[in-house]
């Protein structure tokens, strides 16, 4: 009798021992599915992605006279993106160099603000396949052209935007003194030149256009003589982010095959392709 009950008492702590084995074993798989899981992955559990925009840069991402509607060339475009992901789209509005910021810290997921790809972002960002290419112009006094004929005549001369932007960068590296606005409307920045209060904008040739018809009491011009730096734009997305990236990727490049992105682009920049490459020699 007593042989049978440490039998059975044997038995029972085998048992035990088999079941909290196995519960163990169950939490390490719980665990490692929990490590295992992507920014991909909680994009698509939350069912959103998360997007840093200006909301300040016509006419890529700005809100019409009179409405509180956020729209332009790329909220569409990433609109769409959202959409054929089956994602909600909510919208973060931050100034150019916090939204690269949030980008890198994962605060949002991507970016879309008309920012050029370039090799020194490329180290530490991810570009989407790009959706529009263009060059960079300047915007300076319609009298005399701000004294500027060649880039070379930038050194000494003000001018303005974003500090981190390529255009700046390009003014700095001529001589320029930068002057940075936090989040500026358009109309800030062009009427600054028209006034002398800076002396030019370096910025992308479809933008700097729309901006001038959008102000055509201001005394300013689009330089006739200065076609530089061709140029292409991608949404921006965290390096670690490749799963994202691979999903955007192939919803852009469907758009391009179907001309949604071209339809976007004839919409917001009177009737121009910006998807079509250029060629500034020409």
């Amino acid at each position: 009798m007593k042989k049978l009950f440490w039998s059975k008492k044997l038995s029972m702590v085998a048992g035990l021992a088999i079941v909290s084995l196995l519960s163990a074993c169950g939490n390490d798989e719980d665990t490692a599915t929990e490590e295992e899981k992507s920014a991909w992955d909680d994009i698509q559990e939350e069912g959103s992605l998360t997007v840093a925009t200006s909301g300040t840069l016509f006419p890529t991402s700005y809100r019409s006279e009179g409405s509180d509607e956020l729209t332009g060339f790329e909220v569409e475009v990433v609109r769409e993106i959202g959409e054929r992901l089956e994602l909600e789209i909510e919208f973060t509005e931050l100034g150019f160099d916090e939204m690269l910021t949030s980008v890198q810290t994962g605060q949002v997921d991507l970016a879309a603000n008309d920012i050029e790809i370039t090799e020194d972002r490329e180290e530490n960002f991810i570009f989407s396949t790009p959706f529009k290419y263009s060059y960079g112009t300047a915007i300076v006094r319609s009298g005399d052209l701000s004294g500027i004929e060649t880039l070379e005549d930038l050194e000494g001369k003000k001018a303005a935007g974003a500090s981190t932007s390529v255009y700046m960068q390009m003014a700095r590296e001529y001589g320029a003194e930068e002057v940075v606005y936090d989040n500026a409307t358009n109309e800030t920045y062009l009427r600054d030149v028209a006034i002398g209060r800076t002396d030019v904008i370096l910025n992308d040739y479809y933008l700097q256009t729309l901006a001038l018809a959008a102000f055509p009491e201001l005394e300013i011009t689009i330089h006739p003589n200065l076609k530089y730096s061709p140029s292409e734009v991608g949404v921006v997305m965290n390096k670690d982010n490749s799963e994202l990236a691979d999903n955007v990727n192939g919803v852009i490049e469907e758009m391009l095959e179907d001309g949604t992105i071209a339809e976007i682009s004839a919409e917001f920049f009177n009737g121009a392709d910006v998807t079509q490459k250029v060629n500034i020699e020409e």
